[in-house]
């Protein structure tokens, strides 16, 4: 009798304590669609319609991702698009300057700082970078575009050797103030003029591609979202900055200093409409870009309506099984609790 009594309580023992994990297992379960709204295992519970499931969150992933790029690419561009305007707002202070500077005395000596601190700028406006990628570069994100222009720079280097090649002295020599109208607008127009064009721009300013960067910004478009420093509007200015800085102007006769300034001034007259139109195809691109992030969210709340359809769950009918369950874990520890008091000495 004792050891029948004795086996029976071993059985229900055993019995309880794997109901207590069998629905410790479950309550997590239950708990967790309970405070998700989901299925704690979706393909367990959608079996052959899990294949559905997969290709919505794919969807809505991929979606997602795109938003996450085009808001760095939005970035890039509110960046991009500041630095045209700013170079755009200094061109056209210049460019009055120069039209005051042309019939003053001492024309040279007033334009040179704002022409010295113009090429500057635009040198560091076309060095900015965002998030480690230059972002005037072109392809080319991890270089810097463009060189300075100072005293050992293949840009200057090249700009003094043309200029002591066609006048036989350099821009510092009094002899500057020989050099007639005629001569100097032949080396503006040849000599000088071919240093902002390919391929002396790219060999001794530019290390920029004239390809952009593309990106993805929706499902189905793919748009330039990067300008590059070779672009014209900002070869011009270089050509103007640099000529009403580094010529000699200071010591040039009147006639020849309003040569220099004339062709400043029509440089100057188109880089602004370049800067203009290039700015407003920015500003294209922008615009492309909201309209393609707003249309992608839209698409991510359908997305999303439809997963949900799938996988959710009643959290109300999920609460109820956590309180079952709970209830009869209770129990079944309850149970144990007194099996494990049972005792044969009781019953000797």
């Amino acid at each position: 009798m004792m050891s029948a009594n004795y086996i029976s309580t071993l059985m229900l023992s055993s019995s309880l304590r794997s109901s207590i994990t069998n629905n410790q297992a479950l309550l997590s379960k239950a708990s967790t669609e309970a405070t998700t709204g989901r299925f704690a295992d979706v393909g367990l519970e959608l079996g052959a319609t899990t294949g559905s499931d997969v290709t919505l969150r794919a969807d809505w992933s991929f979606a997602d991702q795109l938003v996450d790029t085009n808001g760095l690419v939005s970035g890039r561009l509110d960046i991009t698009q500041s630095r045209i305007t700013q170079l755009g707002t200094t061109a056209t202070d210049f460019l009055k300057d120069l039209i005051a500077a042309r019939s003053t005395d001492g024309g040279g000596r007033i334009i040179l700082p704002p022409a010295s601190s113009n090429l500057q700028d635009l040198i560091g406006a076309l060095n900015v970078s965002y998030n480690g990628s230059y972002l005037f570069s072109g392809i080319n994100t991890q270089n810097t575009p463009i060189t300075a222009y100072t005293a050992g720079s293949a840009s200057k280097n090249q700009v003094d050797a043309d200029f002591l090649a066609t006048f036989g002295f350099s821009q510092s020599s009094p002899s500057v103030s020989s050099i007639t109208p005629t001569q100097m607008q032949s080396f503006l127009n040849t000599s000088f003029d071919a240093e902002f064009a390919s391929p002396a721009w790219n060999t001794n300013w530019s290390t920029a591609t004239d390809a952009v960067m593309q990106s993805r910004i929706s499902t189905t478009e793919i748009a330039d979202t990067s300008v590059s420093a070779n672009q014209t509007g900002f070869r011009k200015l270089a050509e103007a900055y640099t000529m009403m800085a580094d010529l000699g102007n200071t010591n040039l006769d009147q006639a020849t200093f309003q040569v220099v300034v004339d062709k400043a001034i029509g440089l100057v007259g188109n880089a602004i409409t370049d800067l203009a139109t290039l700015g407003g195809n920015v500003g294209t691109v922008q615009q492309r870009l909201t309209s393609s992030t707003d249309k992608l969210k839209a698409q991510q709340d359908i997305l999303n309506n439809q997963i949900v359809g799938i996988e959710k769950v009643d959290p109300a009918e999920a609460s109820v099984r956590v309180n079952v369950l709970q209830t009869q874990i209770q129990t079944a520890l309850a149970l144990t609790s007194q099996l494990q008091k049972i005792s044969l000495i009781n019953y000797l």
